[in-house]
C-alpha cells in the first residue's frame, strides 16, 4: 500500500479538508421544500441530511439560516436537519439574499474558513445570490448540486450556471464526503464515513 504517511497541509490543500471548509445551510424550511420541482423531495432531504451528518463527523463549522420565521411568515428549518445539528442556532433574517444579512456574514467569517460548502432553497435565488457575493469577497464556493433545488428546471439550471460562471465549483454530497475523508487509513472517521456514504448507496 502506498498511502502517504504525511497528510497534505490541510489548510493550504486546494481540495476540501476538515480544517479549511465550512458548511452553509440556507432556508431548508417546509414551504421551500414543498415548492421544489427539480428533485424528488425525499431524496433532496436525505441528501442534505447526509451532508449535515458529514459536516458533524468531520467537525466542520455549520452556519444555518432561515428567512421570515420571526415575522411569522415562515416556519423553522425542517426537523431532519435540526435533529442532526441540535446545537446549531439558526440565524433568522428578512433579506432574500443571506449575504445581505450582517449576522449571517459575520457568522460565516467567524468560522475562519475560506472554502464554503453551500446548500440552499431555492437554487436560483437563495443559493445563487449569496454564492455570488461570497465569491466576490474572495471565498471559494462549493455548490452541492444534488442537495439543492429550484422552482423549475430552467431556473435551477440557470442558478447553477450563474454560480459556476462566476467561479463556483459544483460538487455532489458524496464527493464532499470522500474529499473530506480522503484515505481509509484515517481511522478516526473511517467508520462514520462508511456508515454515511455506503448506507446511502445501498451497501
Amino acid at each position: 500500500m502506498t498511502s502517504p504517511q504525511t497528510i497534505r497541509d490541510p489548510l493550504a490543500d486546494p481540495l476540501l479538508t476538515p480544517q479549511n471548509a465550512a458548511l452553509l445551510i440556507i432556508d431548508f424550511q417546509p414551504v421551500q421544500v414543498s415548492s421544489i420541482v427539480t428533485m424528488e423531495k425525499r431524496l433532496l432531504i436525505a441528501n442534505v441530511v447526509n451532508l449535515a451528518r458529514t459536516a458533524r463527523l468531520y467537525d466542520l463549522p455549520v452556519v444555518l439560516t432561515t428567512v421570515n420565521v420571526a415575522t411569522g411568515l415562515n416556519t423553522p428549518t425542517i426537523t431532519p436537519i435540526t435533529d442532526v445539528l441540535p446545537d446549531v442556532r439558526p440565524l433568522d433574517r428578512t433579506a432574500i439574499n443571506a449575504w445581505e444579512d450582517e449576522d449571517f456574514v459575520a457568522a460565516v467569517k467567524a468560522t475562519g474558513r475560506n472554502k464554503l460548502i453551500m446548500v440552499a432553497l431555492w437554487t436560483e435565488v437563495c443559493l445563487a445570490f449569496p454564492a455570488l457575493d461570497a465569491l466576490a469577497e474572495g471565498f471559494e464556493v462549493f455548490a452541492v448540486v444534488d442537495a439543492v433545488g429550484g422552482t423549475s428546471e430552467l431556473a435551477h439550471r440557470a442558478g447553477i450556471d450563474r454560480v459556476v460562471q462566476a467561479g463556483g465549483k459544483p460538487v455532489s454530497w458524496i464527493q464532499v464526503a470522500c474529499e473530506l475523508q480522503r484515505d481509509w487509513n484515517r481511522t478516526a472517521t473511517a467508520e462514520g464515513f462508511a456508515d454515511i456514504v455506503l448506507r446511502a448507496v445501498g451497501h
